[in-house]
């Protein structure tokens, strides 16, 4: 990201590690098999110029950092916190911000977005609902939730109409009903002929961690508030945690621009695999291993598609 361009991104889409305590490997067989990542910290994980820079000129950034619990939460913090000034970096006016995460460090993480980017811009928490069977002998209600924290610049870009989903047949069989609703027009139910507008929770299936198909389901970036909504077609979208490529496939299919960074090169094979999937084409990418003084951070991966042909 240091190598990137100052007010060059118009909207970012991170799905960083969580702070699981635990190390993970695609399961063989996977589209991503081979790719491993390590969501375990500690301070020796940690670059002391990173804090250094923290202490010395972001003193409210500091506060939340020392306010972690344990040194392995502030380590994941530091790590954390030092992409997102980057990415503070690369903002345009019209940027927004979405960070995957999960309760894990969900408010920490909800903290360092506003000290860097302004509580005053925080918009959203949405929260991205699931399921999965309950365990033996289970002794709580059950995990079954992400959370995606959102937060703007100071002229974001909101395509409202352009996420507005079928309103159920409940809803469709109010109209023209004559009392007290929050829609009414000349004393009747009125409904958008757009569809209904979408709200900040959603239910999405998604599958197994061990199955082959286990990557993030597309319509959750591509319907929910996300591509669609918060950037226009000559805009660009960031991620810097490409992973399985989700965000820049959505992308991609809403013939936007895109880049990516992820530490794997797994992730670079499986992008051009599933962009050549999606489209038939792999034209106008371009891929950078060689990044100056730096061998462990990663891959970046740039795509211009509005000049792509369409097959």
């Amino acid at each position: 990201m240091r190598g990137m361009n100052s007010d060059s991104v118009d909207l970012i889409y991170l799905d960083p590690p969580f702070n699981s305590k635990a190390n993970y490997a695609a399961p063989i067989g996977s589209e991503a098999a081979g790719a491993e990542f390590k969501d375990t910290w500690t301070l020796q994980d940690v670059d002391i110029s990173w804090l250094d820079l923290i202490e010395a000129k972001h003193p409210r950034l500091n506060k939340v950092i020392h306010a972690a619990m344990s040194k392995s939460d502030k380590s994941y913090l530091i790590y954390l916190a030092v992409r997102l000034l980057e990415m503070h970096r690369l903002f345009k006016p019209t940027l927004s911000i979405y960070l995957h995460c999960d309760p894990t460090m969900s408010q920490y993480l909800k903290l360092l977005l506003d000290a860097i980017f302004g509580r005053k811009n925080f918009r959203n928490e949405i929260v991205w609902c699931f399921s999965r069977p309950s365990a033996p002998n289970q002794r709580h209600l059950s995990r079954v939730h992400d959370i995606i924290l959102s937060s703007i610049s100071s002229t974001w870009t909101f395509n409202a109409n352009s996420i507005r989903q079928e309103c159920a047949s409940s809803s469709k069989s109010r109209e023209g009903y004559s009392g007290n609703a929050s829609k009414i027009v000349d004393g009747t139910v009125q409904l958008d002929k757009g569809g209904k507008f979408s709200e900040s929770g959603t239910y999405i299936r998604v599958h197994k961690g061990n199955s082959k198909k286990a990557t993030t389901p597309l319509r959750n970036l591509s319907h929910c508030c996300v591509v669609k909504a918060t950037f226009n077609e000559e805009d660009v979208v960031f991620d810097p945690f490409c992973g399985c490529a989700t965000t820049l496939v959505a992308a991609d299919r809403l013939q936007r621009k895109w880049t990516e960074i992820d530490v794997s090169n797994v992730a670079v094979s499986l992008v051009e695999d599933r962009i050549t999937a999606n489209q038939g084409l792999f034209q106008e990418i371009q891929s950078r291993t060689d990044v100056p003084q730096r061998t462990d951070v990663g891959v970046l991966l740039m795509y211009n598609s509005p000049n792509n042909t369409r097959a």
